[in-house]
C-alpha cells in the first residue's frame, strides 16, 4: 500500500472509530444535561429503558416522567439510556452511568431488577430504584422498588370496553404471565363483565415486551375471532393500536396516551403520570433521607392511598355520559377502599378464589397467578 493510500485508510479508520463512539454514547449513557463526574457537585440521575423513548407506551411514559422531574427539580444532571436489554448487559450500562457520576439510577423495566441489585452491591454509595419489581430476599440499604396500582384504572377502562363492544369479544395482547399482566387482564375482564355479563376476553401472549411483527400477527388472530375491542400489556403500543384502527376495530390504550393513533376507534385507556413520584424520589435521595423513607423497600400506591401514578386516559367519542358517570362512581368506591377483585371472584375452572365479602390487598394482588372466569387462553 502506498503512503498516500495508507494515510487515507488510517484517516477513514479514525473517523469510523469516532463515529461509532458517538453512536454508542447516544444509545447508552447520553445526557440531556451533561454528566461528567461528581466533582462538580451536581446531583446526577440515570434512567435506563428497555425500549425506545418514543414507543407510545411504557418507555415513553417513563422518559416523559424523567423530563418532568428534571424540570421540577432543576439543579440535576440526567443520563438517559434506551434499548437496554434485561440481561447482564444492563449492568455495564448502569456502571457506565456511575462512572459518569450517577448518584441515583432508575431501572425502569421489570427484568432489570436482578442486575440493578448486582450493581448496587458493588456501589453502596449509589442509590437504585426499580420500577415494578419486588425486592425479594436481597434487601439492600441502597435499593428500593416502586409502582402504581395498574389494575384499578384498567378495570375502569374495562367498563367502557364492555359497553362499547358489539360482539362481546375483547382481545388482550400481553407479553409475559407475570402477576402485573395477569391482574390487568383479570381486572379488565371483570370491569367489562360488570356492565356486560356476556363479555369474554381472548388473550394472546407475545413472549416479548416489544415485537411489532408478533404484535401484528396477534391483532390479525384476534380480529379473525370476531374481537372488536383490543387492548394490551406491551411496552410499545403503536403497532397494535394502528393495526386495530386500520381494521375498523376499537382500542383501549395502555401506558401512554395514544389516542392520536386511533381517531375513530379510541375508547379510553390507562397511562402513567410518573413526574410527581420521580420528583419526590429524587428529592428524597438528594436530602440524604432514602434509607429511612418508604422508597427503601417495596413502595406501592393506588387509589386507596390517593397518589396513584397510573391514571385513566381521555375518552373517545363513543363513551356516553352515562358510562362516564358509572365509571366515576366505581372509581370513588376504589378510593373509599374497594377493589376490582372484591368477591365473589372465580378462576377459569370455576373455583372461588375470593369469597363474598373478601378482597385481596395490594400486596396479595402482586402475587396473582390465575385467570378469572371469562378469560379465554392459557397462562403462558
Amino acid at each position: 500500500m502506498s503512503r498516500p493510500i495508507r494515510a487515507l485508510a488510517m484517516l477513514l479508520g479514525l473517523s469510523l472509530v469516532v463515529a461509532l463512539a458517538a453512536c454508542g454514547s447516544a444509545e447508552s449513557a447520553s445526557s440531556g444535561s451533561g454528566g461528567d463526574s461528581k466533582d462538580d457537585g451536581e446531583f446526577t440521575v440515570g434512567f435506563i429503558y428497555v425500549g425506545p423513548k418514543d414507543d407510545f407506551g411504557y418507555n415513553q411514559a417513563a422518559y416523559e416522567g424523567s423530563k418532568a422531574m428534571e424540570s421540577e427539580v432543576g439543579d440535576v444532571k440526567v443520563l438517559q439510556a434506551e434499548n437496554v436489554p434485561e440481561t447482564a448487559e444492563s449492568e455495564q450500562v448502569m456502571q457506565d452511568m456511575i462512572d459518569q457520576g450517577a448518584d441515583l439510577i432508575f431501572a425502569t423495566s421489570y427484568g432489570h431488577l436482578e442486575f440493578a441489585q448486582n450493581v448496587a452491591e458493588k456501589n453502596p454509595d449509589v442509590t437504585f430504584v426499580h420500577q415494578g419489581g419486588l425486592e425479594g430476599e436481597n434487601k439492600l440499604d441502597n435499593v428500593g422498588t416502586y409502582f402504581g396500582t395498574v389494575y384499578e384504572p384498567v378495570y375502569l377502562a374495562g367498563i367502557a370496553a364492555g359497553k362499547a363492544t358489539k360482539t362481546n369479544k375483547l382481545g388482550y395482547i400481553y407479553a409475559f404471565p407475570i402477576p402485573q399482566t395477569l391482574a390487568n387482564i383479570n381486572a379488565f375482564t371483570l370491569g367489562a363483565q360488570s356492565v356486560n355479563p356476556d363479555a369474554e376476553t381472548i388473550t394472546i401472549a407475545t413472549g416479548s415486551w416489544c415485537d411489532p411483527s408478533v404484535q401484528s400477527q396477534a391483532v390479525e388472530s384476534l380480529l379473525d375471532q370476531d374481537v372488536d375491542v383490543i387492548t394490551q400489556h406491551q411496552d410499545c403500543t403503536k403497532t397494535i393500536i394502528e393495526a386495530t384502527e386500520a381494521a375498523g376495530a376499537m382500542s383501549v390504550g395502555y401506558h401512554a396516551d395514544a389516542s392520536e393513533l386511533a381517531p375513530k376507534g379510541w375508547i379510553t385507556g390507562s397511562e402513567w403520570n410518573w413526574g410527581p413520584l420521580y420528583t419526590d424520589i429524587v428529592k428524597t435521595v438528594m436530602a440524604g433521607d432514602f434509607k429511612d423513607s418508604p422508597y427503601n423497600g417495596d413502595y406501592r400506591v393506588g387509589l386507596q392511598t390517593g397518589d396513584n401514578p397510573f391514571v385513566q386516559s381521555k375518552y373517545g367519542t363513543m363513551v356516553d355520559d352515562e358510562t362516564k358517570a358509572q365509571i366515576e362512581e366505581v372509581k370513588q368506591s376504589f378510593i373509599d377502599g374497594g377493589s376490582p377483585f372484591a368477591g365473589p371472584v372465580k378462576d377459569q375452572s370455576g373455583k372461588v378464589v375470593y369469597k363474598e365479602g373478601e378482597q385481596p390487598t395490594y400486596d396479595e394482588v402482586e402475587t396473582m397467578d390465575f385467570f378469572v372466569e371469562g378469560v379465554t387462553g392459557k397462562i403462558g
